[in-house]
């Protein structure tokens, strides 16, 4: 089995932003997650949302984001995208543990939720492998998935 890289989140900063809103998935998949500028006008209008860099040997790689809705005990990965150069390589595998593992250690969390297009076949394989279940619910056209962190 191929090792994983080993990848770092980082907050997003005034350095970095310019090298993150030009991090883009190819062609092909534009349609399965929104643009990294997108997110991170959302993340601040929302003012939940965790936006993060995921850099792979000090090289920015991807993005992610998540939240924590106490009120539901559920966290939420909003995004994730690994730049069109970078794919293939096990970084979005990584940067999916390492924000999993940061969900999991909020107190009170019982279950990580996210959501896929019907067709993205390569985001339904990799939420699989990470044990999320599908719910059977549709959420604005995407599938939605569930991990069960409760027991």
């Amino acid at each position: 089995m191929k090792k994983e890289p080993s990848i770092e989140l980082r907050r997003i900063t005034r350095e970095n932003f310019r090298e993150c809103i030009r991090l883009s998935v190819a062609e092909g998949q534009r349609k399965f997650v929104a643009s990294n500028m997108y997110s991170l006008a959302e993340a601040k209008a929302d003012g939940v949302s965790n936006p993060l860099a995921i850099y792979a040997d000090d090289k920015m790689v991807g993005f992610t984001m998540y939240c924590y809705e106490p009120e539901n005990v559920t966290g939420y990965i909003n995004r994730l995208m690994v730049g069109a150069e970078y794919q293939g390589q096990g970084c979005g595998r990584a940067a999916m543990v390492e924000v999993i593992a940061r969900l999991r250690n909020t107190p009170g969390r019982q279950r990580i939720r996210t959501s896929y297009e019907p067709t993205n076949q390569v985001a339904a394989r990799l939420y699989e492998s990470l044990g999320f279940q599908k719910t059977g619910e549709i959420d604005e056209g995407e599938v939605v998935v569930v991990l069960d962190c409760s027991g």
